[in-house]
């Protein structure tokens, strides 16, 4: 039982050293910098509120993630 524990937490470390490099350098990069500010994204702004929900990036996010697990499942 403890095996794949070990083995989740390390998986789930690099994971988060990945997300936090990539926070880091989120600004020198520039085809990161447009992240959240999408054609598509919705972003409405009125005097006391502010709403904004990054769809389309979500959806490339999504389409990214679901190829990267792909091939490793695939390459396993």
């Amino acid at each position: 039982m403890t095996n794949w524990m070990g083995k989740s937490f390390i998986i789930i470390g690099a994971i988060l050293v990945l997300i936090g490099i990539f926070v880091l350098f989120k600004d020198t990069m520039p085809f990161l910098k447009y992240l959240g500010r999408l054609p598509g994204d919705i972003n409405i702004k009125r005097e006391n509120f502010s709403f904004h929900f990054p769809i389309v990036t979500s959806i490339i996010i999504s389409i990214f993630l679901s190829l990267v697990i792909y091939l490793i499942n695939k390459f396993r």
